[in-house]
């Protein structure tokens, strides 16, 4: 495969936890800080599947390939161009943001793979992924995607307000986390509002784009809803902590998930990584950003992210940072413990 990165007598890719991004545009270093959060935190071996413009591949590579190899031990990657199976690929490739459709091809170009957790650019992990992995384990029979509520309150929700085509549920679902048994997708007969009979997923696509193109707003996902809302037996709904995004805090505190369990997977979407609008949601970015791989957890990552929070207490986010804190800081004693047993383990055999 493209670019491929293999370590020899590792498991085959059977026992890895599949991660897929699409990467276009500006968006290569958060794509990276992504990755390293996936890496710094999971115990089970990685296989990342990056779908990206040609010109950002070689920077791809050169960059992973500088990580230390305790990390990069860990993981094996593939590089993809963007292709679209049906349709026209300019229209694909420009719906909302640059390439994001390009996930809707999953199961039709990742023939080899069972299951998969796509990602945006804009997601950080602050928990092994191995947790969400296992939610896998909880589909029922009919179920082949999970994703989070877009909200958790009808009365501001975008799409109980504003959306002009069928959507999942109350509020619709967000497509920023989505965790997808491909091989259920491959074979399901899905239904539809373009014929009566079922489509398979790949003949579905397109139809279901050219019936509803002028109403969409948010692409891909706005086309998932609407899937989902025909089939809602197929979806499994994962509670907000697993896709934690400013609109659970900057209206007052809407996700109790968080409140109980802290954020597990956080979603800076709307920018907020870059500017100064939510400083919680940037604060966790670029401590990630700046974490030196092979320090200590404790005293590179988490003391600093307590500094930069004390600075956010102002703000709506920034009013509860143990909701931000307390996953990512159960997640580095259970790092800290690990090392520790392996390391008197070692130590006991002199």
């Amino acid at each position: 495969k493209p670019g491929e990165q293999k370590h020899p007598k590792e498991p085959s890719s059977l026992q890895c936890m599949h991660l897929a991004v699409v990467a276009c545009g500006d968006r290569l270093e958060e794509t990276l800080i992504m990755l390293k959060s996936a890496v710094l935190f999971s115990n089970r071996r990685l296989c990342f599947h990056i779908f990206a413009e040609d010109s950002l591949k070689p920077e791809f590579e050169r960059k992973l390939k500088e990580w230390p190899s305790s990390y990069t031990k860990k993981f094996e990657y593939s590089i993809y161009p963007i292709t679209f199976s049906v349709g026209n690929a300019q229209e694909w490739k420009k719906l909302f943001k640059p390439c994001a459709a390009q996930r809707l091809f999953l199961p039709v170009i990742l023939k080899d793979v069972d299951s998969l957790l796509y990602v945006d650019t804009d997601v950080l992990f602050l928990r092994p992924i191995d947790d969400i992995w296992h939610i896998l384990k909880e589909f029922n029979s009919t179920q082949l995607a999970a994703m989070a509520p877009e909200h958790e309150i009808p009365k501001i929700g975008w799409y109980s307000r504003f959306a002009r085509h069928p959507y999942y549920g109350t509020t619709g679902v967000n497509s920023g986390v989505m965790l997808m048994n491909l091989t259920r997708i491959r074979s399901t007969q899905f239904k539809n509002s373009v014929i009566p009979a079922g489509l398979t997923w790949e003949e579905m696509l397109y139809p279901l784009y050219q019936k509803y193109k002028n109403y969409i707003t948010w692409g891909d996902q706005d086309l998932l809803n609407i899937i989902f809302y025909f089939n809602p037996e197929c979806l499994y709904v994962f509670p907000c902590q697993w896709n934690y995004r400013p609109d659970h805090c900057m209206y007052g505190s809407n996700c109790r998930g968080a409140e109980q369990e802290g954020v597990s997977v956080l979603h800076g979407n709307r920018g907020v990584y870059h500017d100064d609008k939510q400083p919680t949601f940037k604060a966790l970015y670029e401590v990630i950003r700046d974490f030196p791989f092979e320090d200590n957890l404790f005293q590179s990552l988490y003391y600093p992210l307590q500094s930069k929070f004390l600075d956010t207490v102002h703000t709506l986010c920034g009013r509860i940072p143990q909701v931000f804190l307390k996953q990512i800081e159960k997640t580095m004693k259970k790092v800290y413990e690990n090392r520790v047993i392996v390391y008197l383990g070692a130590n006991h055999k002199y």
